[in-house]
């Protein structure tokens, strides 16, 4: 056996530049670079390694870690989790930043792996700078941190260590039931030592994609469930996506006179006009899936996390005689809500259960209920893009969407969203038009996921166009990765709706009868110290305008119609700042979710509220 001599990080991106997948038979090289910042912890050991390989392995310099992180997510989500990249930090606040991108990358499944500097293993010169000591344990540092949100996480204090870490590290990336955030911890001393590797640790490594098939004689036992039952309704997550079965849901839809419903990952597998697709349900759902989803007696849940939006914390479901089957490759997910689990990869679960099905010569009862309700909403949807404004100086929300999901973008666009009033808007009344057209970060619902995330979907589809759609509040918070889109020459569209603050929070506030306090945008008032002034005036095209970008401040549909070609045609990054009208959002549709509601206050109209809470929760599932 044969040995080479390298650092700990010059033989980690060795070896990472020689990981495959095989998907179906496609051989792909999995880890296409990393983004990141460099300081002390990451820039001599990491930052090294990286440019001694600039050629083969791109690096991408943001200027804030967690937009690192969120980059990576968007680029191997709109990859469908075939390609990643990773994300690299100095110690300390560098590391912390991350964090958060991390819980979003595991919270959606969606491979990342993650390299923070790291104290020194060796001690000598502790405490460093941006140390923070623990006296009760002093193997601790920042990077602990990662361990509730990471889907493996290792800390690699000697070079030989690495072999292991390395190779766990791409068992999690690769595997559909356990992906998402993987953190590498490198101590800085031991990310520039140096060891003699085997030389076959470099070698090719090809990771097989392994489609998990159904147990024997489960495709008969649950066509046997589903042959008992009247009204079935299909719910398509994110599963199915990732694993390509959108021929195989449309089919089964089909044969079997099932409707199906979407959640935010789900969405869009199939186009909107497909006559089965009744759109998102729950309390971002649509009045189509959430009528029928009270009397449906069969929730086949497919590749779904089943979370509280979806679910409207366990209240949609309001048949005495359900039965959920989850069908799922995590079996975590696939046990949820009290569901019968089917352990296996959605494109071989539906097809085998669609043949055992066939053979029963099955088909619900729905007669007319599909079309009609379909049809009911599509005159709402068309209602709510129409949508004129009662103030002429500004746009409706929905309007605004309407205008760019009925001709102001291309249907193969990709629209990228993820926090605020508008991801509920654009599950309900986006209508995506061609496949990974709709990019939304819900799981996490994390605010400043947008521009980066973009970034990364940019970066995975060069060809399309990708936008933006993103809330004031949202822009204040993360907007900085627009630079590294100006300096990396890479054209991703912003559209930020200016409705004054954080709307959605104010309803959620508001509509337990909470007085407004603290959500919007406003100047404080002398006389009640509280933040009900005016408006803050921003100007947000002007502050894009600042960065490079070619931007338009706009209030009129007229305007707004002019930007949009404009942002078409221009050659680099564009910022359209919408001022909309506050509170023209879309609302829920005979739906709820469980908040918080205190359940004791002087004001009556909480006290109402919590009423009507209770009457709810009694109502929902309790598992």
């Amino acid at each position: 056996m044969t040995n080479v001599k390298l650092t700990t990080s010059q033989a980690l991106f060795r070896f990472l530049d020689n990981q495959y997948i095989n998907y179906d038979g496609e051989e792909i090289k999995f880890v296409e670079g990393i983004a990141g910042i460099f300081g002390h912890g990451c820039v001599l050991g990491i930052g090294e390694a990286l440019e001694s390989k600039a050629e083969e392995f791109k690096y991408y310099r943001v200027n804030n870690e967690q937009g690192a992180g969120h980059l990576a997510i968007g680029f191997a989500k709109q990859n469908n989790r075939k390609k990643i990249l990773c994300a690299t930090s100095s110690v300390g606040p560098g590391a912390m930043n991350m964090v958060t991108a991390a819980g979003t990358a595991s919270a959606n499944r969606i491979p990342v792996l993650f390299l923070p500097g790291d104290v020194f293993a060796s001690r000598q010169p502790d405490p460093v700078l941006q140390q923070v000591e623990q006296e009760y344990d002093h193997t601790i540092s920042s990077n602990d941190a990662f361990k509730p949100v990471s889907k493996y996480w290792d800390r690699i204090v000697r070079p030989e260590q690495l072999m292991t870490a390395a190779i766990n590290a791409m068992r999690v990336l690769t595997d559909p039931a356990l992906t998402g955030a993987v953190t590498l911890c490198m101590p800085q001393d031991t990310a520039a030592e140096v060891y003699e590797y085997p030389e076959s640790f470099f070698e090719k490594r090809v990771h097989y994609i392994q489609r998990r098939p159904l147990a024997q004689g489960m495709a008969k036992r649950i066509s046997e469930i589903i042959a008992k039952k009247k009204k079935p309704l299909i719910l398509v997550g994110g599963g199915v996506r990732y694993s390509e079965a959108w021929d195989e849901l449309a089919a089964f839809a089909a044969e079997f006179n099932i409707p199906f419903s979407e959640t935010q990952a789900g969405k869009g597998v199939i186009p909107w006009d497909n006559e089965y697709n009744l759109g998102s349900i729950g309390t971002t759902g649509t009045l189509a899936s959430n009528r029928l989803a009270k009397e449906t007696d069969c929730l086949i849940a497919v590749g779904t996390r089943l979370n509280d939006f979806h679910t409207a914390s366990k209240w949609a479901f309001q048949n005495p005689e359900l039965t959920v089957i989850g069908i799922n490759v995590n079996p975590m997910d696939a046990y949820k809500f009290n569901s019968i689990p089917v352990l296996a990869d959605a494109k071989l679960a539906l097809s085998e259960i669609h043949s055992s099905l066939g053979d029963m010569g099955y088909k619900s009862v729905y007669t007319n209920e599909i079309k009609s309700i379909k049809e009911e909403w599509n005159k709402e949807v068309d209602k709510l893009f129409d949508v004129a404004s009662h103030d002429p100086e500004k746009i409706a929300q929905t309007r605004i969407l309407g205008m760019m999901n009925s001709g102001g973008i291309s249907d193969d666009a990709i629209v990228v969203c993820a926090s605020g009033s508008l991801p509920s808007d654009m599950e309900r009344i986006w209508r995506p038009r061609s496949k990974h057209s709709y990019h939304l970060e819900y799981a996490y619902s994390c605010m400043g996921y947008e521009i980066p995330g973009a970034i990364g979907a940019k970066l995975a589809e060069p060809d399309r166009d990708v936008w933006v759609l993103m809330g004031d509040g949202t822009y204040l918070m993360y907007h900085q990765e627009i630079v590294m889109a100006i300096q990396e020459g890479i054209k991703i569209n912003i559209v930020v709706v200016d409705n004054g603050g954080w709307q959605c929070i104010d309803n959620l506030q508001t509509g337990q009868g909470i007085p407004r306090f603290g959500c919007e945008l406003r100047f404080r008032n002398e006389k009640s110290q509280r933040l009900d002034g005016d408006y803050v005036p921003i100007d947000f095209a002007m502050n894009a305008r600042s960065y490079g970008c070619d931007s338009w401040s706009v209030s009129s549909e007229k305007e707004f119609a002019v930007a949009l070609q404009e942002a078409v045609k221009s050659n680099k990054t564009t910022v359209i700042d919408v001022k909309s009208v506050v509170k023209s959002m879309t609302d829920g549709y005979e739906t709820w979710w469980r908040a918080g509601t205190p359940e004791l206050s002087e004001t009556k109209a909480v006290m109402d509220a919590s009423e009507v809470m209770q009457k709810h929760l009694a109502q929902a599932k309790k598992y």
